[in-house]
C-alpha cells in the first residue's frame, strides 16, 4: 500500500523542474493506473480503466505481430477485438439484438449447407482473410484442371482479374464506386473514376488484400471463360456469373463457391465448393474400409 501512496503522489505531484525520466510502457505504466484507479472517483476510475484497457490491447497486437502467427490467426485477433468493440457499442442488457445476430448466423450457415448438400457439394474453409474470393476461386480453377495445382495462390487470380480489367475498362468504370462522383458526400454528378484512379483501383486488386467482391467475379468470370456459381443465403440461393458472349472454355464446368455475410460475424467471406466423394456420401464408409483392412 505504501508504494502505491508514493505512486499516486508521483502522478498527481506537480512536474520537477528537470526533464522527468521517461515512463516505462511495461509494467510500471500498468501499475501507475492502478494507483490512479484506487485514488480516483467512479468516472475517473472508468477512463483510467480505458487507458489501461488500450495498453494491454496495443501490447496484445505487438506481440501477436512478432509472434509470427499465420494470416488466419491475425484475422482471428482482429476480429475478435472488432465483436468485443461492437458489443461495447450495445446497449448495457441487450440480449434481443445479440439473440437476433445468433438467429442470423445459424439461418445463413443452414440456408448454404442444405443447398450444398443438394448439389452434392462439400465446404473448403479459406483462411478468412482480404485474398478469401481470389484462394477459393484458385482452388476451383486448379479442380477443373484450369490451372495447375502449383498457381493455386491468390496472386495468381489477383493477377488475372487486374488484367482483365484494365483490358475492358468500359465493363467496370461504371460500376466501381467514386469518392468524387455520386458515391461521396454532397455529390451532384456522377463522377466516374478517373483513368488515373482506375488504374489505382487495379493495382490494389493485383498487389494489396483488398477483399474482392462482383466486380472482381465478372473479371475472374471472363478471364478464364469459366462460369462461377455463388451459393449464398437469402431469395436468390445461387447468383451464377457467366463469361461475356456464353463462350466457356470447358462445357458444363463451373467454379462452385460460398459467400458468406454473417457466418464470420465481420464482413463478406469466400469459401470453396468441391464435390463430395464417395466417403462423404456415406456416412461411417472409412470405418467400413479400414474394418476390412483390419
Amino acid at each position: 500500500m505504501a508504494r502505491k501512496r508514493d505512486k499516486i503522489k508521483k502522478v498527481f505531484s506537480p512536474p520537477p523542474a528537470e526533464p522527468a525520466p521517461a515512463i516505462d510502457q511495461g509494467d510500471g505504466l500498468e501499475d501507475d493506473l492502478f494507483a490512479q484507479l484506487d485514488a480516483r472517483d467512479a468516472e475517473t476510475q472508468k477512463e483510467a480503466a480505458e487507458v489501461l484497457q488500450s495498453v494491454r490491447d496495443a501490447k496484445a497486437v505487438e506481440a501477436n505481430e512478432k509472434s509470427g502467427k499465420d494470416s488466419k490467426s491475425r484475422f482471428q485477433a482482429r476480429a475478435a477485438k472488432k465483436a468485443e468493440e461492437r458489443a461495447a457499442q450495445l446497449p448495457a442488457g441487450d440480449e434481443a439484438s445479440s439473440a437476433q445476430m445468433e438467429r442470423e448466423i445459424k439461418e445463413e450457415e443452414e440456408t448454404i449447407m442444405e443447398e450444398c448438400k443438394a448439389q452434392g457439394l462439400h465446404m473448403v474453409e479459406i483462411s478468412p482473410d482480404g485474398h478469401c474470393l481470389y484462394t477459393a476461386v484458385a482452388d476451383q480453377l486448379a479442380l477443373l484442371g484450369l490451372i495447375p495445382s502449383s498457381a493455386v495462390h491468390p496472386s495468381t487470380t489477383r493477377n488475372a482479374a487486374a488484367d482483365y480489367m484494365l483490358a475492358h475498362p468500359d465493363s467496370f468504370i461504371p460500376f466501381l464506386p467514386s469518392v468524387e462522383g455520386e458515391d461521396g458526400a454532397g455529390a451532384e454528378s456522377a463522377g466516374l473514376l478517373s483513368p488515373q484512379q482506375f488504374q489505382t483501383y487495379c493495382a490494389r486488386v493485383r498487389d494489396t488484400g483488398t477483399w474482392g467482391g462482383e466486380p472482381e467475379l465478372m473479371a475472374l468470370t471472363n478471364a478464364y471463360k469459366v462460369p462461377i456459381h455463388v451459393i449464398q443465403s437469402g431469395p436468390q440461393r445461387v447468383v451464377v456469373h457467366q463469361p461475356e458472349g456464353g463462350q466457356v472454355v470447358k462445357p458444363d464446368a463451373a467454379v462452385k463457391i460460398s459467400y458468406h455475410r454473417r457466418m464470420y460475424g465481420l464482413g463478406e467471406h469466400y469459401n470453396s465448393l468441391r464435390p463430395k466423394t464417395l466417403a462423404d456420401r456415406i456416412p461411417g464408409l472409412d470405418q467400413v474400409r479400414a474394418a476390412f483392412k483390419a
